[in-house]
């Protein structure tokens, strides 16, 4: 006589069908995650067959397979896409060349309340940096910038092995790999789509960490995903730890944030269908960006610009949902002649030098840049409108 278990014994006839239908429905859950993940997965293997003449995650391996002390950075201030972009590569690097050292390094503080935050929750491991070390890596991986481009953290005489990108630049680097999609939203989804290429599984943690770089680069109301930001995003939802997800989208904010909105605010006018405002003090780089993201939202705005004096650099952020010019020509035109800068149709930033820092200096090149934004746009000289009237 066969022998029954004892949890099952001392079941009731009616709990028996209750409990197998739950079994079944908890794995009719389980069999349509994983299909959605594998029809996802096979998504992003097309998108990336689709592609012609671009440099799969392959090519870099053949180039990396004899190296054994490699070196992952992005550029100086780095936000959550960049840090995002550069650990999900030190992961599948780590993976796929077992032999090899694979290290993460950043230039620099990684600044403000939300980057802060994402390196905590992101549990990344962030070697030093040593400008006299770099000399001595096998490979160097620049991931979300370019050797050309502002924020670069490589001294010029060195060149990377590899480039992996997605912003504009008029010049390519001259090195061995290099991946720049200028029609990606984020690296993230680069380094995503690297993984679907190897069939690489994506830990619920790492997912967390991608797709909320993903989500903030695409953030804002000029935010544009592509075909590939959009499968990345459905993917790496489903395998995102959703606990760790909710750490890095709600996360306490400074009292410097809540100043930061009340100068963008205070300060800004706007011509017409542009608007600009300058922020008085900020203790981290990403501030501009955050509050031009805010101001393009206004209802009758296609172009917002907003600067702040940082480090002895007057930053620039520029956002657009124009369709006749793009942000990162409109960029390389207000700083012709005066700094550097770069990004995207509808993002872009960059900076200008300052000598003394003085407010004279500032308001000076502020003024620059205020008439050839509007003169870029066809707009009059006329007087601005405050967008929070005074009170007397």
């Amino acid at each position: 006589m066969s022998q029954v278990p004892k949890d099952q014994a001392n079941q009731s006839p009616a709990e028996e069908p209750a409990q197998a239908g739950a079994a079944a429905e908890e794995h009719a859950t389980t069999a349509f995650v994983e299909s959605c993940v594998e029809t996802a997965a096979d998504s992003a293997e097309a998108a990336e067959r689709s592609a012609r003449d671009r440099p799969r995650f392959g090519k870099l391996l053949k180039l990396l397979h004899d190296k054994k002390d490699i070196l992952v950075t992005t550029h100086l201030y780095p936000d959550p896409d960049a840090l995002a972009s550069s650990w999900g590569l030190c992961n599948l690097l780590t993976s796929r060349l077992p032999g090899a050292a694979v290290s993460m390094s950043v230039k620099g503080a990684v600044g403000g309340g939300v980057n802060e935050a994402f390196v905590r929750n992101s549990n990344l491991k962030l070697a030093p940096w040593d400008d006299a070390a770099l000399s001595g890596y096998d490979a160097i991986i620049l991931t979300d910038v370019q050797p050309m481009l502002s924020y670069n953290p490589l001294p010029p005489e060195l060149m990377p092995l590899a480039v992996i990108d997605h912003h504009r630049n008029r010049r390519r680097p001259h090195c061995p790999f290099c991946d720049i999609r200028t029609d990606v939203g984020a690296t993230s989804s680069i380094i995503f789509s690297y993984f679907m290429e190897e069939e690489e599984p994506i830990s619920p943690d790492l997912a967390a960490t991608l797709l909320y770089g993903v989500e903030s680069d695409l953030a804002g109301a000029a935010g544009q995903p592509g075909e590939l930001d959009n499968i990345a995003l459905s993917s790496l939802t489903l395998l995102a730890n959703a606990r760790k997800l909710y750490q890095m989208r709600y996360v306490d904010l400074p009292q410097s944030y809540y100043l930061c909105y009340y100068s963008g605010l205070s300060n800004a006018m706007y011509y017409e269908d542009a608007i600009l405002s300058h922020l008085e003090e900020i203790d981290s780089p990403e501030k501009p960006a955050l509050i031009a993201d805010f101001l393009l939202r206004f209802e009758p705005i296609h172009w917002a610009m907003v600067t702040a004096a940082y480090e002895n650099r007057l930053l620039i952020s520029l956002r657009t949902s124009s369709s006749k010019l793009s942000a990162a020509d409109m960029i390389r035109r207000l700083l012709r002649g005066a700094g550097e800068g770069g990004g995207h149709r509808t993002k872009a930033g960059g900076s200008i030098p300052l000598e003394t820092n003085s407010p004279t200096e500032i308001e000076r090149k502020r003024t620059i840049l205020r008439r050839r934004y509007l003169r870029a746009l066809g707009i009059r000289q006329t007087q601005g409108k405050r967008l929070i009237p005074k009170t007397e």
